[in-house]
């Protein structure tokens, strides 16, 4: 195997844990997910790199008194060497990253920063070296602060700007063929705008859609054989409402079907900031997976982002750890591919905890980060022994059990979780 020392203590702790935790049922058919299969993690510019240029969020962050101070994030601008170094030891072959517009163009609309350029060079050369394939995100909520000045995605020319910067993106990118993802969850971007500032829903909806489409297009028109996607987030019991329009308009554009999935199914709650109280339903995966292979049918599918999140260092309430909750994830993901489901890739969100829109208080990553504390070490949990393991067999084992059994189907995804319902031994 390829875990490597420093993962020992964690492959241990993970081996002590499923010894103890009752096992509740065994795999029904699973396969093996072939050598060509993209196993991956990833970061984002902002929430992690820290050094942050002005921009729409660190307007944000001074407008809400409440949220966390932003500092330097967890300094992946710093310690990118470190983290992908921490990616390969793991054995993936995808690391997602993001290009941020905002350090980019820094000044304005009609210049660039060559020191910002140099800055990603380095990153994606960093991955090519480590056997990496670089997945790159042109927009992870985050725009100039000038641009926000001038009214964000309610200004008439946001497209326009957007859209020059990106093309120089792909145009400097494109000859290493990265996975591209255009918009990052382009309905909660969409909802944090019109939240944090006003924006107006239904013309950010649309400027959002024509950046996406005119992107594509020219990602294209550079390189033929190109593999393009906006990331969805799955909302499990309402997807259809939450993102259907958005999957309308930019469905056809789209080489790859992305999603993020997080989270069950859960009637409106008080404060839904709280991530680490909403319910984990591993086994909705499968479901999310399915409606798009049913929407798309014959375009692949790959999970961008899933994960778990912890209250600090906490353990979650209903007592899945990281590592189990990971496997259990890839269970249900192997139960998918084994029905046939066409999945070419899964990234872990994410490889170090980041700052989560707000607060440090969420911890989503393989790598534990105090960043409150100003200890910016890299500490694995149990999750990355269990990662590397699941990615040296390609999956986890016939034999795997489940740590939890199913829960009701109305507590999964609502009504499909009960109406076409998954057979589980």
């Amino acid at each position: 195997m390829r875990i490597r020392a420093r993962h020992a203590a964690a492959a241990l702790a993970a081996s002590l844990v499923a010894l103890l935790v009752p096992a509740a049922a065994p795999a029904a058919s699973v396969v093996t997910l072939g050598p060509g299969f993209l196993w991956g993690v990833a970061v984002s510019g902002f929430q992690a790199e820290g050094h942050a240029p002005d921009s729409n969020w660190l307007r944000y962050i001074e407008q809400n008194p409440e949220f966390d101070a932003y500092g330097d994030a967890v300094d992946f601008y710093h310690r990118y060497p470190e983290d992908i170094r921490l990616a390969a030891d793991l054995g993936v072959n995808v690391f997602r990253v993001g290009i941020e517009w905002a350090r980019l163009q820094p000044d304005g609309p009609a210049t660039w920063d060559p020191a910002a350029f140099r800055f990603y060079d380095a990153v994606i050369a960093e991955i090519t070296r480590a056997g990496m394939r670089p997945m790159l995100t042109l927009d992870h909520w985050v725009y100039p602060g000038w641009a926000y000045d001038r009214g964000g995605w309610d200004h008439p020319e946001m497209v326009g700007d957007w859209l020059a910067n990106m093309r120089r993106v792909v145009d400097r990118y494109a000859v290493l063929n990265p996975l591209w993802v255009t918009i990052n969850e382009p309905v909660a971007y969409i909802s944090h705008e019109v939240n944090l500032r006003g924006t107006d829903r239904q013309v950010m909806e649309e400027r959002v859609a024509e950046a996406h489409n005119a992107i594509y297009d020219h990602i294209h028109s550079v390189r033929a054989d190109a593999m393009v996607t906006s990331n969805v987030g799955y909302v499990a019991g309402n997807d259809l409402q939450i993102n259907g329009s958005v999957l309308a308009d930019i469905g056809p554009r789209l080489d790859y079907i992305g999603f993020d999935y997080y989270y069950a199914f859960e009637p409106p709650k008080p404060d839904p900031s709280e991530l680490w109280e909403l319910p984990v339903r591993p086994e909705g995966l499968y479901f999310a997976l399915r409606r798009y292979a049913r929407l798309f049918p014959g375009k692949p599918l790959f999970v961008v982002e899933n994960g778990i999140t912890t209250e600090n260092h906490e353990p979650r309430r209903e007592g899945y750890t990281r590592g189990n909750h990971l496997r259990d994830s890839i269970y249900w993901l192997q139960r998918a591919a084994a029905d046939g489901m066409n999945i070419i890739g899964y990234n872990y969100w994410s490889l170090t905890d980041n700052y989560e829109w707000g607060s440090y208080t969420p911890r989503f990553g393989l790598y534990t980060v105090d960043a409150r504390q100003g200890d910016l070490t890299r500490v694995p949990t149990e999750a990355a022994a269990a990662y590397a393991a699941i990615i040296e067999d390609g999956g986890v084992r016939p034999g795997h059990r489940t740590a939890r059994p199913p829960a009701d189907c109305d507590l999964v995804d609502p009504p499909n979780s009960c109406a076409d319902p998954i057979a589980f031994p």
